[in-house]
């Protein structure tokens, strides 16, 4: 059973009636693929700060996603190597453990929010691989502190404007959130400072440099800390409650997803290797952010006039274009509205390997989200342990999506545990 989204089915109606331009007065859609093509390739027409202000009071100033031109270069060769292959295969382990410390717990007979405890589960493994146990311990005191902050975000930009300007109690709890956030992220980038050493994100952002010479600031620090908490968790475990979704609302894909999963690592934890062989596993993961993007929506600020499909497009003007349209256009993806992973498989007669602008739920061009292997490792490695160790059947009622930083379920997913293997 496919969820739809429907601010998002909006914008796909809109497409369907109007094309790819569409202008509403307050903002401009450019959709589908070409579009995405466009907006992807012509970067130099847009403004990233203008776009994303509304999640300056989470990030920070200078995070990666509200940065341009030099300050975005600068900053994003200082964070990139920390999130490329080889680095996150090292942290593979710590996201099974994450996985298995949440498993364990659970008894047969239980009921559990698996969106909740997947949640926490990712927060704790994205603290503790890119900034160290020692922050990953205070993973509980994260959460509670981040979520005012998250759910300030959570509005259109209006109503976060709007909660600035007079002050207004949900204003108030964020900033205050945010002050305590600060207070710990600072504390820890002092240590770090004092030690001299380290081989996590945190000490190479303290201890780094560029080509010249030039180092981050504390802040610049701080922000890209918390950007890359915040993003990591709120979007990880969206997808990952969607993933469990549609393998168990899916005939046969939990079933087909355990059998590889005990065929290539048994009761272990996967390696890289093993992960490279489970085509299916990872065909769940692309097929999630297929259909369920967290990003349903991304936004721009146009900073030059430009022309696309014999539209004008004034500079000034807010644009937005859609993940979620272009992976279910029916003129791309056979039958589009059905969960295929088995599409993924170049091993499958139906396989088409989709271009950049056709499938891009981490976005694209020099912006792409910096976290997208890390992401999609480890969706594959605590599925892969879900599936290992677990036999669970969703509790009656169709999960609603909401959300417009990233989109998840409302009320959570509650199950019901039928068993758990303690051997694995």
């Amino acid at each position: 059973m496919t969820i739809r989204y429907l601010p998002a089915e909006a914008m796909a109606a809109l497409h369907r009636r109007r094309g790819p331009v569409v202008d509403t007065g307050l903002t401009v859609m450019l959709l589908g693929p070409e579009a995405n093509r466009f907006v992807l390739a012509n970067s130099g027409l847009f403004r990233w700060r203008e776009a994303f202000e509304a999640l300056v009071p989470v990030d920070g100033e200078t995070a990666l996603i509200v940065s341009d031109g030099a300050d975005h270069t600068r900053r994003r060769r200082l964070v990139q190597p920390a999130m490329h292959h080889r680095q996150v295969d090292g942290y593979l382990k710590t996201m099974a453990d994450s996985a298995d410390e949440k498993i364990g717990a659970w008894r047969a007979g239980q009921v559990v929010d698996l969106y909740a405890q997947f949640r926490s589960a990712i927060r704790r493994s994205t603290i503790a691989s890119l900034f160290g146990e020692r922050m990953a311990a205070d993973e509980a005191f994260f959460g509670e502190s981040l979520q005012p902050l998250l759910d300030l975000v959570d509005n259109v930009p209006q109503v976060i404007a709007l909660q600035r300007r007079l002050r207004l109690p949900a204003w108030r709890r964020a900033m205050a959130a945010r002050a305590r956030v600060d207070e710990r992220v600072f504390a820890e980038i002092g240590r770090v400072r004092a030690d001299g050493g380290g081989d996590n994100v945190l000490a190479t952002l303290v201890h780094g440099h560029d080509e010249d010479g030039g180092r981050l600031s504390d802040q610049e620090i701080r922000d890209q800390t918390v950007s890359l908490i915040a993003a990591g968790y709120e979007t990880t475990s969206a997808a990952m409650s969607w993933a469990i979704y549609a393998l168990l609302t899916t005939p046969g894909a939990w079933e087909r997803a355990r059998a590889e999963v005990e065929s290539v690592a048994g009761p272990r934890i996967p390696d890289r290797g093993d992960l490279r062989k489970m085509p299916y596993l990872n065909g769940v993961v692309q097929e999630t952010l297929r259909l369920y993007p967290p990003a349903v929506v991304s936004v721009r600020s146009v900073a030059e006039e430009f022309t696309f499909a014999g539209r004008r497009v004034r500079a000034g003007r807010t644009l937005l274009f859609s993940p979620y349209v272009t992976h279910r256009l029916p003129e791309l993806w056979t039958d589009p509205l059905s969960f295929r992973p088995q599409r993924w498989d170049p091993a499958d007669p139906g396989y088409r390997k989709p271009g950049p602008h056709e499938f891009l739920p981490f976005g694209g061009g020099p912006h792409r989200c910096i976290g997208a292997v890390m992401a999609t490792t480890e969706l594959a490695v605590m599925l892969a342990r879900l599936l290992a160790r677990v036999s669970v059947r969703l509790l009656p009622g169709r999960p609603r999506p909401v959300g417009f930083a990233a989109m998840r379920p409302r009320d959570g997913l509650r199950a019901e545990i039928l068993a758990v293997d303690r051997n694995t």
